[in-house]
């Protein structure tokens, strides 16, 4: 077990297990374009534990009609969900010539679909929200009550005013939920110094199965893997707590597979907790006790005080890279300002060492292990399997698993 993200050894749970979830994915209620419960359905037969439809700005409540003719495949759509939900399920109207279709409730499909000890579905929440022409989206995991874009005076107060919103509902209904980053990169939105001064914040999306989030960055932009590392290393030399990596789909595609859109079965969570509930779920991930992946399994991860140790569950005919990486004490200090220019509008970060986010060993094989010196700030592995990905967000993508940080 990794322990609370401090490095220090933990003790597992007797019953403790993995389950796998997304948490980031969109319906009709929104801009998806499927049903709930057809989306919940795809998810369970797949094999899923647990899936959050977040839409936009909007919780599934109150009585919401969609004309299909409105919605992209919308007719198809609901051919369907006719043939599989039945009439007695879709209601179904024509007014003034169009037809209308109810949207049914979360409270109303989640008793469909749950079953104790194999399948959750987690009310969840994307807070859509811009400073000027930056779009600023965070998801709230287990959210109880719709919370509105709280907005700001710049990209980073409109990140934390949306952050504590969230906090703010789990002290006053003692539920627990979290807010978790959704794709920096998407419309090149924000940089990582907006992210690493952020307080309560311990998630974000490191890998996001959306053709348009720009995992990788540009030529003066760093991807979402670099993003992690510099403010890893930032926030930990400061004493701050740990920024968790996630993996996430971001579907809103059902009808069409393709690259091109964003579709199911592309990223997703691996958590590890005695059972599946929103409370074991969220105390596991906070403590750090789960991995992100968009093929790779594993069969553990566990860190003992000095070596991060990682078991993959081998397929036949694959093989697997491990590269530890992670950076030391004593890096090299942020160089000069770099102004983004985008849209007539200038961003200004910084230039990060090359000392930041190294690879400190790569190791091939099912059971790799880093014995960490002693100067590391911290650790996190990633691995990459030799098989292309089917149905990648872009080309060329082999399967992968993130772990997360380990901090002596």
């Amino acid at each position: 077990m990794l322990g609370a993200g401090c490095g220090a050894p933990a003790q597992e749970a007797p019953s403790a297990r993995w389950w796998k979830g997304n948490l980031h994915t969109h319906s009709l209620w929104s801009d998806g374009d499927d049903y709930p419960e057809m989306i919940m359905d795809w998810y369970k037969t797949q094999g899923y534990h647990f899936t959050a439809l977040s839409d936009h700005n909007v919780l599934a409540e109150g009585e919401r009609w969609v004309n299909p003719a409105e919605r992209r495949h919308g007719r198809t759509a609901l051919e369907k969900y006719q043939a599989r939900f039945g009439a007695d399920w879709v209601t179904v109207q024509v007014e003034d010539e169009d037809t209308l279709v109810l949207l049914q409730t979360f409270d109303a499909y989640r008793p469909l679909f749950e079953e104790p000890g194999r399948f959750l579905v987690i009310r969840s929440e994307e807070i859509t929200d811009r400073f000027e022409e930056k779009p600023i989206h965070l998801n709230a995991t287990n959210v109880q009550e719709l919370i509105p874009p709280q907005g700001g005076n710049s990209v980073r107060e409109v990140l934390q005013n949306n952050i504590d919103a969230v906090l703010d509902q789990r002290a006053r209904t003692g539920r627990p939920m979290f807010p978790h980053i959704n794709h920096p990169n998407f419309g090149w939105a924000l940089v990582v110094e907006d992210i690493m001064f952020l307080q309560g914040e311990q998630f974000f999306e490191v890998y996001n199965g959306h053709p348009a989030v720009h995992n990788e960055g540009d030529s003066l932009r760093p991807g979402t893997e670099r993003m992690w590392d510099i403010i890893l290393a930032e926030r930990l030399t400061r004493g701050e707590p740990v920024l968790y990596g996630m993996a996430v789909d971001d579907a809103h595609a059902y009808h069409e597979r393709s690259t091109s859109v964003p579709n199911t079965g592309r990223g997703w969570v691996m958590v590890r907790a005695d059972t599946l509930s929103p409370e074991a779920l969220i105390d596991a991930m906070e403590t750090g006790d789960f991995y992100g992946s968009s093929g790779v399994t594993l069969a553990d991860v566990r860190y003992d005080g000095s070596t991060l140790h990682l078991e993959i569950e081998p397929e036949e005919g694959l093989t697997y890279v491990t590269q530890f990486i992670g950076t030391r004490r004593g890096y090299e200090a942020a160089g000069e300002p770099l102004a983004l220019s985008e849209a007539g509008a200038a961003t200004v970060t910084r230039r990060y060492s090359d000392d930041i986010g190294v690879v400190l060993a790569e190791v091939a094989g099912p059971s790799p292990s880093y014995r960490l010196s002693g100067d590391e700030i911290y650790v996190r592995a990633r691995v990459v399997s030799s098989r292309l990905k089917e149905n990648p967000y872009r080309e060329g993508e082999y399967e992968m698993a993130w772990t997360q940080p380990v901090v002596p």
